[in-house]
This record gives structure tokens, C-alpha cells and sequence, in this order.
């Protein structure tokens, strides 16, 4: 563990003695057709603390995912991302303790980095006097345009489904109520892929005929998600990005392909290369385990981590504790 001094501007410090936690959930985005659009939050999270110092010095404490190999000091990017957010209002961090327990898969199209970015801009901006906090739309805004697009952090912020797009440089999105009935079920291989080699793998144009398609198969998955998950093996044909960026990540696209021939909703989870299969229903997930189980030779492989969540229906929470 090490310490780091912030470079603390000629501005008034947030309040020391302070301490709070954020709690942010997994995303999966995409989900087939929704290409930077669409992304839907799940119950595994990440979980931060916070408490204010009365000194200069960032220190960051980590375990679980990236504990070997994360910083521990304000180079982390949470850290980052508290003191970037209190000085865009105007103030100074001062000094902090940072400690991160991480759950979220890193490298997965799990939404790793929307994680890190939501848990610093919405701890950074709890510490903040009341006047100077941003408001629902103004946290949304600030996360896409640290992360890069809003389709991871829209859903960690509102949790359920998140409909996301960028008007005249704002960011903005819709949160939609999921069916009960659709689990989600991942399997997370245990290599990594970055989200700049996914995309960079991408056309700069698409055929009109691929477009169009793609365009039902979103507004079909939309009615899927919401009101009817029979649609959901329909609603997640994608034209757009899985088929290009399969040569980055081929067991996760053979594994598709053969969850898909089968019946089940399986699509790339964000940039990959998790795979996520969205089930309807309780007997069509025991379905879809066993499916897995079978094809990747159980968890003593271990290469692959089969993971059953639900649907994370509230979202980023902020809790502060008394000292």
C-alpha cells in the first residue's frame, strides 16, 4: 500500500471526517443488436469505501479482482475519478482512504471500468457540499463522457435496462423495467480481452441490408426484454458487431453459435468475451447451466466460471455511515 499527495488547487477542501460507500452492479451491453445502445445491469458488484483525511495522502486498499495488479495509489482509477470529479466542482479532494472490494470480472465485457468510473463520480460527488452536487442527468453525463459512451453506465447508474444514445454532445438515456421471468446466465472465460482491440476489429460501414436488419432485431428485443421473452432468441440476432469481432475471441463465438443452434438467447456481453445467455425462466436456465457445464467440461476445467445472476432492478447506491 502506498500513499500519493494530491495536487490540491488553491479551492476549498471537501470535509474531512467524512465516510461512505458505493455500490455499483455488472452490465452486460449490447446484448446482440443493441450496439452502444443498450445494456442491461446484473447482481454482481463492486464495492467501494471512502472516508475523507485530514491530510494530503490518497491511500488505496484493493482486493478480489485485479489485487495483484491494481494501483494503490491515486493513479488507481476510482481514485482518479473522486478527485476529478470534486475539483470539476470546484473544490479540492484533499487526502482519502480508498477501499475497493472487487467482484466484477476486469477484461470480460462485464462493465468493469463503468463500474470504477460510476463508483468515483458518484463518491466523489457525495462528498461535495449539497449545492454543488450534480443531479441525475448531470451524474449520467459526467460518467459516458469519462468512460466514452453511456451504455455500461447508464444501467450501473439506474439499474433494470438502459436505452442510451448522445444528442448535440449530451448524453442521455431511458430506463425500462425488465420481465421477471428473464435470468441472465454468463460464462466468463478466464482470458481477458480490451474493449480497443474489440472495436478496433469493426467496419467503418456495414451493408444497408445488415443496418436494416439489425434495426427490427433491436425494436423485436426491446418487446422481449419488457413484455414478452419468448422473442428473446429472435430479439438477440445481431448484424452488426459479433460476427466481426469473433476472430479476437473464437471459443466465445463457437460457444454462441452452439448455445444459439440449441435455442437459447446467447450473445457476445459487451466487447467480450463473456458469453451471456438470456434465459426465460427458471427451467430454461437450469437448461442453459447444464448446457454449459456440459460443453465446457464443468467448473474443474477451470476456464471457464458459469454464473447465474438476476437482474439488478435498483441500481448505484450511496450509503454514508456515521463517524
Amino acid at each position: 500500500m502506498e500513499f500519493q499527495h494530491a495536487d490540491t488547487p488553491s479551492a476549498s477542501r471537501v470535509a474531512a471526517g467524512q465516510d461512505l460507500s458505493v455500490r455499483v452492479p455488472a452490465t452486460s451491453a449490447n446484448l446482440g443488436p443493441g450496439f452502444d445502445s443498450l445494456g442491461l445491469a446484473v447482481t454482481l458488484y463492486d464495492t467501494v469505501r471512502v472516508r475523507t483525511t485530514d491530510s494530503d495522502g490518497i491511500r488505496v486498499r484493493v482486493s478480489g479482482e485485479g489485487e495483484a495488479v491494481l494501483p494503490t495509489d491515486g493513479t488507481h482509477l476510482v481514485a482518479r475519478t473522486i478527485v476529478d470529479t470534486i475539483r470539476s466542482a470546484g473544490y479540492a479532494a484533499g487526502g482519502f482512504e480508498l477501499e475497493c472490494e472487487n467482484v466484477i470480472p476486469h477484461g470480460r465485457g462485464l462493465g468493469s471500468s463503468a463500474s470504477a468510473i460510476v463508483s468515483g463520480v458518484l463518491a466523489g460527488n457525495a462528498l461535495l457540499p449539497a449545492s454543488a452536487r450534480l443531479d441525475a442527468a448531470g451524474l449520467l453525463h459526467a460518467c459516458s463522457a469519462l468512460e466514452g459512451h453511456p451504455d455500461n453506465v447508464a444501467p450501473a447508474l439506474a439499474g433494470a435496462l438502459a436505452v442510451s444514445w448522445e444528442e448535440d454532445g449530451v448524453f442521455r438515456s431511458v430506463r425500462a423495467d425488465v420481465h421477471p421471468d428473464i435470468i441472465p446466465v454468463a460464462a466468463v472465460p478466464a482470458t481477458e480481452l480490451s474493449t480497443e482491440s474489440a472495436r478496433g476489429l469493426l467496419p467503418a460501414m456495414v451493408p444497408h441490408r445488415d443496418a436494416a436488419a439489425n434495426s427490427g432485431r433491436a425494436a423485436l428485443l426491446m418487446q422481449a426484454l419488457t413484455a414478452d421473452p419468448s422473442l428473446l432468441r429472435e430479439g438477440t440476432e445481431d448484424f452488426l458487431h459479433q460476427g466481426y469481432r469473433a476472430p479476437a475471441m473464437a471459443p466465445s463465438a463457437e460457444l454462441i453459435a452452439s448455445l444459439r443452434t440449441a435455442g437459447f438467447a446467447a450473445v457476445v456481453s459487451g466487447a467480450g468475451p463473456t458469453v451471456m445467455v438470456l434465459a426465460s425462466g427458471a427451467e430454461q436456465a437450469d437448461a442453459a447451466e447444464a448446457f454449459l457445464a456440459a460443453r465446457l467440461g464443468g467448473e474443474s476445467s477451470g476456464n471457464w466460471r458459469v454464473l447465474r445472476l438476476g437482474v439488478d432492478r435498483d441500481g448505484a447506491r450511496v450509503v454514508l455511515h456515521q463517524r
